[in-house]
């Protein structure tokens, strides 16, 4: 008689939090002909500033059998990816742009559709273990829509949209302006998720030298105003069947931010009170509190969770938390990742742990489990493993990801 030796039970680790983007110069056949001249101009003058894009391990962000390898390596099955390098006639990354001035939309619509074009393809590379988000700006919502609908269709899982949020003192519409009622109804209609993510929504800092500091003190802040302008604004009331993301923006910020929030709605809403009076005209018209509306409508694309922000997460709703990897960013967990999952998890449920790396992120982004299934069961970080405790002192050395900063790490906004 034989004796079978089951394999370990593994988790199918979706990461909800990665980074792809073509090399700079790749980018052209993406481009309508009749641009072919002003990218080979301007690619010609333009200096990358960004030290990870001129480092040996650039090719993490384009070379698609690379990547495939090191995420193999790393146990990760599939990931959400975001947007990194430089499209055409862009100085830097859409994500953390400035909005286009009219003036400079049309050169960068062209880099934005070449970016969403070439995606389609690094995604066609590994269909089942990558979904493609689709960029978009807000100044034309016809054309937004427009390049949905065209993405959309093109990808076997499609991330969504990356709504660019707006700045203070923006020439473009509010995010409750109803001008936005098309894109809204149309990522509903096409339940495709609405993605908000880290470094979106800043403000000119200016060029004087403490500028970096104090962008990236707010950075986070500014990517959390989506959230009170959608609920407040009456967008997620008018479109309950809409599906937010929030995105590396950390944890720590979102119990005591919904606090916040309830009570302004509570003041606002209180007969008699100066709140009400002066603020409230909207607010009182909405169905549900702000709680209520985060948690029906609101998921949180929790990278590389940190140890003060784990104990959080049943605060939050184990049901709204994707974990990410935020591959190959610094602060990432690569080549770390099952380090970190057990710094975050390991006194928590394994059938929590599995709805965080695995089926809340698939069925937000439309994963197909069974296709990943075998994947998972090959590379995944086994369940025992993630259930032991890591102490402090074994952390990885050379790792500088912000999973691994100790017990005193400050919360983040």
């Amino acid at each position: 008689m034989t004796n079978t030796i089951e394999a370990p039970e593994r988790y199918t680790v979706i990461s909800a939090d990665g980074h792809a983007g073509a090399d700079l110069r790749d980018y052209k056949p993406y481009l309508e002909r009749r641009w072919h001249d002003e990218f080979d101009a301007w690619a010609a003058a333009y200096v990358n500033p960004f030290a990870d894009l001129l480092a040996p391990t650039a090719y993490r962000n384009w070379d698609s059998a690379r990547r495939l390898a090191e995420l193999d390596a790393d146990g990760i099955a599939a990931e959400v990816l975001f947007p990194n390098t430089v499209p055409p006639f862009f100085e830097q990354s859409n994500l953390t742009s400035l909005p286009p001035t009219a003036g400079e939309y049309e050169r960068r619509w062209a880099g934005v559709q070449a970016h969403n074009r070439w995606l389609v393809d690094f995604c066609a590379a590994a269909p089942d273990r990558r979904a493609g988000m689709v960029q978009i700006f807000l100044n034309d919502v016809d054309d937004a829509c427009a390049e949905v609908r065209a993405i959309r269709d093109q990808m076997r899982v499609c991330g969504g949209v990356l709504l660019p949020a707006i700045p203070p003192n923006s020439h473009l519409h509010e995010l409750w302006d109803p001008y936005y009622e098309p894109l809204w109804s149309l990522c509903e209609d096409l339940d495709l998720p609405v993605n908000v993510h880290s470094g979106s929504g800043l403000p000119d800092f200016g060029e004087l030298d403490p500028a970096r500091a104090i962008m990236l003190i707010e950075l986070p802040w500014f990517a959390h105003r989506p959230l009170w302008h959608l609920i407040f604004g009456g967008v997620l009331d008018r479109h309950p069947r809409l599906r937010v993301s929030l995105t590396e923006q950390g944890v720590a910020w979102i119990p005591r931010g919904l606090d916040t929030l309830e009570w302004f709605f509570a003041r606002m809403t209180r007969g008699g009170s100066a709140e009400a009076a002066f603020f409230g005209a909207s607010v009182g018209a909405l169905k549900l509190t702000p709680r209520e509306y985060f948690g029906r409508n609101v998921w949180v694309g929790a990278s590389f969770l940190r140890p003060s922000e784990a104990p959080l997460v049943p605060e939050i709703g184990v049901d709204r938390i994707m974990w990410g990897a935020d591959y190959p960013h610094s602060e990432g967990s690569y080549p770390h990742t099952a380090e970190a999952l057990r710094v975050a998890f390991s006194s928590s449920d394994p059938a929590d742990v599995r709805a965080m790396v695995e089926t809340n992120a698939a069925r937000f982004y439309g994963f197909d489990l069974e296709r990943l299934r075998p994947i998972g069961d090959r590379i995944g970080p086994k369940v025992e493993e993630v259930r032991r405790f890591l102490p402090a002192e074994d952390y990885p050395a050379d790792s500088t990801c912000n999973a691994f900063e100790g017990e005193l790490a400050i919360k983040s906004w």
